[in-house]
């Protein structure tokens, strides 16, 4: 495997992933991931078999040293389906999965991670029926928590025993970035914080208006000492009014 030379930062190159790239693809999945992928995954990655792929590649020689492969899959047929709103429509609403995202360690710091992400973003906000990539992270994978949260994936829930790997089970994390316009839910939590900072809002701006008409009608006077004239003194005050909507459970995510 390639390795940069110095200090030097490699010139990376980002394309479809191609035939050329099967054995290198396995190797790379075999020494980042503890699951063991069949050779139909493979086989189905370089020829594009239901698997929308990407590769980053030395642009010295080519060589692949990072990877991002996807699915588009019926948002229907997906575990995320309760959070999309499914609207008539003939257009059936899709979803793109990442299946594997992996980069060579000697490679890493780099931004290619981030860049594949960002690959598979714009795809799917250009398929217009498209409303999520969504992925699940093996709970104790803490630097790929961080990095989906750096991305601003939404963190949606936990999985009890997702994963079965050499005889243990392991929880994983569910996260969604959604595209073209959707986004998460409100839960009832957020629903009832929202309903209490509007008639919080409602109930200052009441009083707000009850002591400025409580002004009006009885004013403040006091003595000018020099010209013992009465001088009315205006009681000024800023008035700020909060926003309230069902904003605070929007997804803000790239």
């Amino acid at each position: 495997m390639l390795e940069p030379r110095g200090s030097h930062r490699p010139t990376i190159i980002y394309r479809p992933i191609q035939p050329s790239d099967l054995e290198v693809l396995e190797q790379i999945h075999l020494a980042l991931f503890p699951i063991r992928y069949e050779r139909d995954f493979f086989l189905n990655v370089v020829h594009g078999h239901g698997i929308v792929s990407w590769a980053a590649v030395d642009g010295q020689n080519d060589e692949l040293v990072g990877f991002i492969t996807t699915r588009l899959i019926s948002a229907r047929e997906s575990e995320i389906t309760d959070l999309l709103r499914h609207r008539s429509s003939r257009k059936e609403l899709m979803l793109v999965y990442i299946l594997t995202l992996g980069v060579v360690e000697h490679y890493r710091n780099y931004g290619i991670a981030t860049s594949l992400v960002r690959e598979v973003i714009k795809y799917a906000s250009s398929i217009t029926n498209c409303r999520a990539v969504y992925l699940h992270v093996i709970s104790y994978n803490l630097p790929a928590i961080k990095f989906y949260g750096k991305m601003l994936f939404k963190f949606i829930r936990r999985l009890q025993d997702f994963y079965y790997i050499n005889g243990q089970h392991y929880d994983s994390y569910l996260f969604v970035y959604f595209v073209n316009g959707s986004h998460s839910p409100c839960s009832p939590l957020n629903i009832v914080a929202a309903v209490a900072n509007y008639l919080r809002s409602l109930l200052k701006m009441l009083a707000s208006k009850l002591w400025r008409n409580e002004e009006t009608h009885i004013p403040v006077w006091s003595k000018c000492g020099e010209t013992k004239t009465l001088l009315v003194t205006p009681n000024k005050r800023i008035l700020g009014a909060e926003n309230s909507a069902c904003q605070v459970c929007t997804s803000q995510l790239t």
